[in-house]
């Protein structure tokens, strides 16, 4: 399915799934709607899962049109044509999360935040994010992957978790080079609250989750939206490798934080 951003984006809309509750899932920053389909067997109801502007099978957006009102934007055209209740952002879908409830804090009944890259201070990690960018802009889409992989250090991460390439290899398959590069470029220093004291008007439960450690999804970011959220339970990872070997608790955690009350 295809849906119409405000400024004429064409989004990239795939559904799973039916009945009650709709929940809209929105993913990282580089990625695209495949990041989160491996998760959505695990939530009851329909799943509704996108690409954002200049990812995946989404189209490109004009220059300067990269931001955190632009990707909120996104997320509330898709959330309102499929009336979702309940929201899962990630990296960059927290962000844009998180601008939504910013403006419209009654918009969702549940919400779910894993790896936020900002609250209410600028996304960090400048020179690593725009040498991908550079990376995506110079070389074939296959040469650059290899080569952001490899300059990330991910190497290291392969050797002691060998499913982790194939799962990397899947979140950038549908790559649009250029749109990511744009994007990059145009979330770097964006704040994805602009007005922090109006997320005390959130009443929707909320789950953040975070790691320390991580330098793109700093914990300070992670725990300052907890606090700011008036019904908010954070959890703590201590590291990667704690994130990867969590990850089944996790899941059950978050379908059944996401499951319709009885």
């Amino acid at each position: 399915m295809e849906l119409v951003a405000p400024d004429g984006v064409s989004l990239h809309v795939e559904v799973d799934g039916t009945g009650a509750p709709v929940t809209v899932l929105a993913h990282g920053l580089t990625n695209s709607c495949m990041e989160l389909a491996a998760f959505t067997p695990f939530v009851t109801g329909t799943k509704v899962r996108f690409c954002f502007r200049g990812h995946g099978h989404a189209g490109r957006a004009a220059p300067g049109r990269y931001g955190f009102a632009d990707y909120a934007a996104d997320l509330r055209t898709v959330a309102d044509a499929t009336g979702a209740t309940a929201a899962v952002g990630t990296s960059l879908g927290a962000g844009a999360l998180t601008r939504v409830i910013t403006d419209t804090p009654d918009r969702f009944d549940r919400l779910v935040f894993l790896l936020p890259a900002s609250f209410d201070r600028p996304v960090v990690g400048r020179p690593l994010s725009l040498r991908v960018a550079e990376l995506l802009e110079t070389f074939p889409k296959g040469e650059a992957i290899e080569r952001i992989l490899r300059e990330s250090g991910r190497d290291r991460s392969y050797a002691e978790n060998p499913g982790l390439r194939e799962f990397d290899l899947l979140l950038w398959q549908d790559l649009d080079p250029l749109g990511v590069a744009e994007a990059i470029r145009g979330i770097i220093g964006e704040v994805a609250a602009t007005d922090p004291a109006a997320l005390a008007a959130v009443t929707a439960p909320a789950l953040v989750i975070a790691r320390e450690g991580d330098g793109l999804h700093p914990m300070a970011a992670a725990r300052d939206l907890a606090a700011a959220l008036p019904d908010a339970e954070l959890i703590e990872l201590a590291s990667e490798e704690d994130l990867f070997a969590s990850i089944p608790v996790l899941l059950e955690r978050v379908a059944t934080f996401l499951a319709p009350a009885d």
